[in-house]
């Protein structure tokens, strides 16, 4: 299955979750947001929220400014 992540497309084998994708790609979560096919899915949800052939994720990183 294919997965754009940040404009990048993934291949994997298996279906995943969000969570699983993180840590594959091993990207920081921290201080960070998720969106997939431009819906963000809360922190709380990424353990479950499971992967389709084709999504498209977003990975946000909080900026601070003033």
């Amino acid at each position: 299955m294919n997965i754009l992540v940040n404009e990048e497309t993934h291949h994997f084998a298996d279906p995943l979750t969000l969570n699983t994708l993180l840590n594959l790609l091993d990207l920081n979560p921290a201080g960070s947001a998720l969106a997939v096919n431009q819906i963000i899915i809360p922190r709380d949800n990424w353990l479950f929220h499971l992967l389709k052939d084709g999504d498209q994720v977003l990975l946000f990183q909080a900026i601070a400014g003033g």
